[in-house]
């Protein structure tokens, strides 16, 4: 399959957390002690790292600047995606948000960013060319409105799917685009115009020339025009916003992934809807944040155990996530789930099944790496800082004793009634679904050897 290519403006997004328990002696308002700076990229670098829990292949191409936070945002896109760097004019845009007790006080924004209007480089053309679907994800930072660029897309635009997440300070879409997906507020930026959602959408559908235009409407889901006829999707029953924020890269990520994978665009915006809610339910943009802190790991001797890693977590006020699994033949898939898993705290324990739960689990030709090695690799990774090996089917005993604060799993589990949930939930803590990365498994890899 071709890949999926984001074009865009890139920012980086910066949580700075802090406890606030008094106010300023020469103002009312708060003080706020700083403990931990989270970091990931924003804007259209956010919607790459979405669309490659959709797809196999990502690559973005974005203005990068050449100082620290734009080197900061490179180091944190070039682990999962492609990156293709155009030239930008000022200072990298950062927006910093200072929040306590799980609350925003204040966003911080600082550069002054813009898209240069050079020439494209050949890397640029080619990489446009060689994608299977596009996606145009404007920041209003002047990406959009660089004319050889967008001579390019309106070319692409007639021979695979375009997608066009715009932005009310950018550049309209080009013509024949295949979908075009504001939000509610943006539609009405966009057009100048207070109305419902299917009229906005035929409103921009005509302007724009698009195929189709969808409306986000928040918790509401998306209103779609095509073809004279409007559709409304609505989230799946149940789901609940934990954190909105990426809501609608998560949405626009997923509907072109879909489109690049051959569906209808009506199939696209109810995939963007489902994915979206589920999204947002399991915390949004934070889980891929990358937290700026020493690890507990560091002040541990090696070979310290799961059990010591959470007493002292603990001790030190801090958070401490737990996720579980085989590991059997580790993919970028686990390190993209530990990754994240790592950034919801202060430590990251791993409960590994050991080689009699894992033959319990996928058949006596499994496990292919025994446990003590699966534990080697995993205590060698950056973001584990200690894994303890269970013998049952699932974990629960083992979280039982260990109580972690958070209990992470792959996305692939949404569905799914965890067995651990009661024991996670009886000792206070909460479990999250992490996206996972399509396109990597184990037995997928198995199969593939087997058939080399």
């Amino acid at each position: 399959m071709r890949p999926l290519v984001v074009v865009g403006d890139a920012l980086l997004d910066v949580d700075v957390d802090g406890v606030s328990d008094r106010l300023c002696p020469d103002a009312p308002v708060p003080v706020v002690d700083l403990v931990r700076e989270w970091r990931r990229p924003g804007g259209a670098g956010l919607a790459a790292l979405l669309a490659a829990r959709s797809t196999a292949e990502v690559v973005l191409i974005a203005p990068m600047g050449d100082d620290q936070a734009g080197h900061a945002l490179a180091g944190l896109l070039e682990r999962e995606v492609g990156l293709v760097r155009m030239p930008l004019r000022g200072t990298t845009v950062t927006k910093t948000r200072v929040r306590a007790a799980g609350q925003s006080l204040v966003r911080l924004d600082s550069g002054d960013g813009e898209a240069e209007t050079a020439p494209l480089t050949g890397e640029v053309r080619d990489t446009l060319r060689s994608a299977g679907a596009i996606l145009v994800a404007d920041y209003g930072r002047g990406i959009t409105g660089h004319p050889e660029l967008r001579r390019l897309l309106g070319g692409l635009a007639g021979e695979i799917p375009v997608v066009w997440d715009p932005h009310p300070r950018g550049a309209v879409p080009v013509g024949g685009i295949r979908l075009a997906t504001p939000n509610l507020a943006e539609a009405e930026q966009c057009t100048g115009t207070r109305a419902d959602a299917g009229e906005l959408a035929e409103l921009m559908r005509a302007a724009w020339d698009a195929g189709a235009v969808s409306v986000t409407t928040g918790s509401q889901g998306a209103v779609l025009t095509e073809g004279g006829h409007l559709t409304v999707f609505r989230p799946p029953p149940g789901i609940v916003a934990k954190d909105t924020c990426g809501a609608g890269d998560r949405f626009a990520s997923a509907a072109t992934a879909a489109l690049l994978a051959g569906a209808t665009t009506a199939e696209a915006v109810a995939a963007g809807v489902d994915t979206a809610a589920r999204f947002v339910a399991t915390g949004g943009a934070a889980t891929l944040s990358t937290v700026d802190s020493a690890p507990v790991r560091d002040s541990l001797p090696a070979g310290t155990s799961a059990f010591d890693v959470a007493a002292r977590t603990r001790a030190r006020g801090g958070r401490l996530v737990a996720t579980g699994g085989c590991f059997d033949l580790l993919h970028p898939g686990h390190a993209s789930l530990l990754r994240q898993a790592r950034a919801l705290g202060d430590a990251l324990v791993v409960c590994l099944n050991s080689d009699e739960s894992v033959r319990g689990l996928k058949g006596p030709g499994r496990p292919i790496v025994a446990a003590r090695d699966r534990a080697r690799l995993l205590t060698e990774l950056g973001s584990v800082d200690a894994v303890a090996v269970f013998d049952e089917p699932d974990p629960a005993a083992l979280l039982d004793r260990l109580r972690p604060d958070v209990w992470v799993k792959g996305g692939d589990y949404a569905d799914t009634e965890l067995p651990e949930s009661a024991v996670v939930h009886r000792h206070g803590g909460e479990i999250v679904l992490i996206p996972t990365i399509r396109g990597y498994s184990t037995s997928r890899l198995v199969a593939a050897a087997e058939g080399a």
